[in-house]
C-alpha cells in the first residue's frame, strides 16, 4: 500500500518548488490579491481542469496536473491572506513567503491525516473527476461565505474550506501520478 503521507510530501515539494521560482521572478505581487480574487483564480483553474476532463479536443496543450498544481499554490496564498490580510504592497521576501506557505501546509497536511485516518483513505477509491467536482462545491461555498462576510450559522469557514481544496488537489495529482 502506498505511503500516502510520502506521496503527499512529494507532490508539495513540487508545488513548493514552482511558488519558490515564481516568488523570484515575481516577488509577492499576489499579496495585493484581496480573498475573493484569489477565490476566482482557483475558480477559473478548477472550472479549466472540469472542461478538460469533459472535452476531448484541447486547443491549448496543457494537461490537469499543472492547474491542481496552481489550485494548490493560489490556495496556500489565499490561507496566508486570511491571516496576514492583504498588503497595498508586496512586503514579503522569498523567505518569510516560503516559510508561511510552509506553516500553512503544514496545518493542511495535520488536517489530510485526521481526516484520512477517520475516513480511512477513502479518496483512493474516488475518480479524479470527482475530486474535482468537490473542488468546485468547496469553491462555491467559500465564494457564498464571501459574499457573507464571512458569516457562517453552522458551518465550517473559508480556511477549512481552502485546506479541504489543497487536500483534494494532492490527492488528484497522487492519482494522476500513479494512473501515468
Amino acid at each position: 500500500m502506498p505511503n500516502t503521507s510520502e506521496q503527499y510530501d512529494q507532490i508539495i515539494n513540487e508545488c513548493r518548488g514552482l511558488f519558490a521560482k515564481k516568488a523570484k521572478d515575481y516577488g509577492s505581487a499576489w499579496r495585493i490579491l484581496r480573498l475573493p480574487s484569489l477565490t476566482d483564480q482557483i475558480f477559473i483553474k478548477a472550472q479549466r481542469i472540469r472542461s478538460l476532463q469533459e472535452n476531448e479536443v484541447k486547443k491549448i496543450d496543457e494537461d490537469e496536473r499543472g492547474e491542481f498544481v496552481g489550485i494548490i499554490n493560489y490556495s496556500i496564498m489565499a490561507l496566508i491572506q486570511l491571516d496576514k490580510g492583504v498588503a497595498e504592497q508586496p512586503d514579503l521576501n522569498i523567505e518569510q513567503a516560503i516559510s508561511l506557505y510552509d506553516e500553512k501546509v503544514a496545518l493542511t497536511k495535520d488536517l489530510m491525516e485526521n481526516k484520512n485516518h477517520d475516513y480511512g483513505e477513502a479518496w483512493r477509491d474516488m475518480r479524479v473527476s470527482s475530486l474535482t467536482d468537490l473542488i468546485l462545491q468547496k469553491l462555491l461555498r467559500v465564494k457564498s461565505i464571501e459574499e457573507n462576510k464571512g458569516q457562517t450559522l453552522v458551518s465550517e469557514g473559508i480556511d477549512a474550506n481552502y485546506q479541504d481544496i489543497v487536500n483534494y488537489s494532492v490527492f488528484a495529482l497522487i492519482h494522476l501520478k500513479e494512473n501515468s
